[in-house]
């Protein structure tokens, strides 16, 4: 069974952002767990789940501790869908507590992104997007994403937001047939590891500098 399929697709394409923001306003103030999250996100896929994990990561608003654990659930329904099967998701993901009051305000902001860029979504570029090549040639890459999403440089200005926007726009790609989105997803991937090859670069370069002088 392909992790994405679902009975929702119709509803869900045409009102992805409405549904995302719906999502976020109906959290509660205090913590929940990943479970309960998945449980609000409903039956509408996993690239429906894994669109509403990027979204914390596309606005200023910091919600600490959720890169490691949306990171990996990135990466277990990317293997998912390079293996055409549903994602086994762990126990112990699945018990982690997140921040809800946090996560809903940047949920709510990162529906509204969403909502701009889901006006420019139709299905092109077929190559992409069917075949069970592209499948798992896509679900690598949206794992890959993911682990990039994990990678320990939280502190430096755009390290989540631009894999983020990657796995944004595999998902979205993905989800709504859109190979021009699926593109859009590889560039971002790769300008993320040229991002951070410059920063170990250049952290290795000032080391050198410091012990040398």
């Amino acid at each position: 069974m392909n992790p994405g399929t679902t009975d929702t697709t119709d509803e869900a394409s045409e009102k992805l952002s409405e549904k995302l923001a719906a999502i976020a306003r109906s959290l509660p103030d205090q913590k929940l767990t990943v479970h309960e999250l998945l449980e609000r996100v409903g039956q509408s896929g996993m690239l429906m789940f894994a669109v509403f994990l990027t979204l914390p990561f596309l606005v200023p608003v910091s919600v600490p501790g959720v890169s490691t654990v949306f990171g990996l659930l990135i990466i277990l329904i990317g293997i998912g869908f390079a293996l055409d099967r549903l994602p086994w998701l762990p126990s112990f993901v699945m018990a982690r507590s997140v921040p809800a009051g946090k996560l809903a305000a940047a949920l709510e902001q990162g529906s509204k992104l969403v909502a701009r860029i889901e006006r420019f979504l139709h299905p092109r570029l077929d190559f992409f997007v069917h075949g069970p090549g592209a499948g798992r040639f896509n679900g690598l890459v949206l794992a890959f994403a993911g682990l990039l999403l994990m990678a320990p440089f939280g502190f430096v200005p755009f390290s989540n937001t631009i894999p983020g926007l990657a796995i944004l726009f595999l998902a979205l790609g993905m989800l709504e047939h859109d190979g021009m989105f699926v593109i859009g997803g590889y560039l971002l991937t790769l300008a993320t590891c040229v991002y951070f090859g410059a920063l170990v670069l250049g952290a290795y370069h000032a080391g050198s500098l410091v012990l040398g002088g």
